[in-house]
């Protein structure tokens, strides 16, 4: 019976992991509506305790919520599409400054190469800075440019406010349906498991996300009373993808350094930058993520990074989007694996007082 069980959820867990693969391409505003519904299910179920009915809660929670969105995306919009565009056309001046100044570096430290020539160093280095800037600057216009055009951000903005109430009006119907179907001997055991998870999911995505909005409105303010150009739209964009832990900050520092290079003529004015990170990651490291997030959470910075590398590159966005929750169900697991191998007799427990 055993060996029946776990065949039936190894089969259940492939098929599960083919159909995600093969529909991944249609699955991106469910999956968005059931995460919307899932971090909303709260308010709506506060709302029911004030006297409100499921469906009109519902209502006016999906509601603000869209419309809140649509406002945001609609402000913010025009702004960073301009910025971008002014960024491209900025990139040729940029290039030749940073050539500029490697040459100038190289004429100071010449008289201390004797019979050396530098001169090629310094076109080499000027080059593969110019090439990082314009690959750095393409790479993000194309991905705002076609995510414009792919079909699947209209599916997002009709479908999505779709799904997600449907999902958020019978979510609780939805849960104790799937908890009738658990089998009954493991019942108490898979709702601990399931609680752990959604505690980990909460603790992590709501804590990272004030984490992400407090780092983006302070490396935008840092960045702009430094004066470097599109410090507001570099600091929000290196605070939206600090939920890659040191990544986001990395990628966010190195085209920062590199404009910054690119503008000033000032090592004061390239230092405050630097500065600026270098503040933003302790205050990330030594702050915001112990009081925000918290170590309870177990999700380790190298495993988070793992999972959503690995999920956008299986499944594309999709996979980024589905990576924390996979990496926090999978992460729970194996902690309940672990603690019930120790518990086992598989684990060789020394008897009290043996040599």
């Amino acid at each position: 019976m055993t060996q029946q069980k776990t065949f039936f959820w190894i089969c259940g867990l492939i098929v599960f992991i083919a159909l995600l693969y093969l529909l991944r391409d249609v699955l991106l505003p469910f999956v968005a509506g059931m995460a919307v519904a899932y971090f909303l299910d709260p308010v709506c179920d506060w709302l029911e305790k004030k006297g409100c009915s499921r469906t009109i809660a519902t209502t006016i929670v999906t509601a603000f919520f869209f419309i809140i969105l649509i406002l945001i995306v609609a402000l913010a919009a025009p702004f960073i599409v301009g910025r971008i565009a002014e960024l491209i056309e900025k990139v040729p001046g940029y290039v030749d400054n940073i050539a500029t100044k490697f040459n100038f570096i190289v004429s100071l430290v010449q008289p201390y190469f004797e019979g050396q020539d530098l001169s090629a160093v310094a076109k080499k280095s000027a080059e593969y800075s110019g090439s990082i800037l314009k690959g750095l600057v393409s790479g993000v216009s194309g991905i705002v440019g076609g995510l414009g055009a792919v079909a699947n951000i209209i599916s997002l903005l009709v479908i999505t406010p779709i799904v997600a109430f449907y999902f958020l009006r019978d979510w609780d119907l939805i849960t104790d349906k799937i908890d009738s179907w658990l089998p009954r001997a493991q019942i108490e055991t898979i709702r601990e498991q399931v609680l752990a998870v959604d505690k980990t999911l909460n603790g992590f995505v709501r804590g990272q996300s004030l984490v992400c909005l407090i780092l983006g409105s302070f490396y935008a303010f840092g960045l702009l009373m430094v004066g470097l150009d599109f410090g507001v739209l570099l600091g929000f964009a290196t605070g939206i993808i600090s939920f890659i832990p040191y990544f986001g900050m990395l990628i966010g520092f190195g085209i920062g350094l590199g404009l910054a290079i690119a503008q000033f003529d000032s090592m004061t004015a390239i230092s405050l930058v630097m500065v600026v990170f270098a503040i933003g990651q302790i205050l990330e490291g030594y702050v915001l993520t112990p009081r925000l997030v918290g170590g309870q959470v177990g999700l380790h910075p190298v495993w988070i990074i793992f999972s959503l590398l690995a999920g956008g590159v299986l499944f594309g966005f999709l996979g980024i989007m589905l990576a924390v929750p996979v990496a926090a169900v999978i992460g729970v697991l194996i902690r309940f694996s672990i603690t019930q191998y120790l518990k086992s007799p598989l684990y060789d427990h020394p008897n009290d007082g043996a040599s």
